[in-house]
This record gives C-alpha cells, structure tokens and sequence, in this order.
C-alpha cells in the first residue's frame, strides 16, 4: 500500500508542477490485448450466428446426409 501510495502522491505532485509523468513505451502487451480483444469479438459473432442459423444448419447437413 506505501508504493501505491507513493506513486499516487508522485503523478499528484509532478501534475501540480505542470510535468508530465514517465510513461512506458513498450507497447507489445498493448498489441496482444487488442488482438485478444478482435479474436474474442469474432468468437462472440460466430457462436452467435451459429445459434441463429441452427435450424438451417441441422437442415442443410440432412439434406446432405441423405444424398449420400
């Protein structure tokens, strides 16, 4: 909690002197979230036109099954 604290009184005090706080410029956790975040969207889609679409699904691959 004493860091936490620390870290927070420090963003406070440089915001007061008009400095900007050090930021980090590695950004390839950034670029795993957001692809992370477009696989789970998609994911979302699917399973919900799949779910939409069960019906002419189960159809379609009768039809087929019973072709063969």
């Amino acid at each position: 909690m004493n860091k936490l604290q620390t870290a927070v009184a420090t963003r406070v005090a440089l915001a007061l002197a008009g400095l900007a706080a050090p930021r980090l410029e590695r950004e390839e956790g950034q670029t795993f979230v957001e692809y992370a975040m477009i696989l789970a969207i998609v994911a979302i889609f699917i399973v919900t036109a799949l779910t939409f679409l069960r019906g002419k699904l189960d159809t379609a691959y009768s039809d087929i099954a019973g072709a063969i």
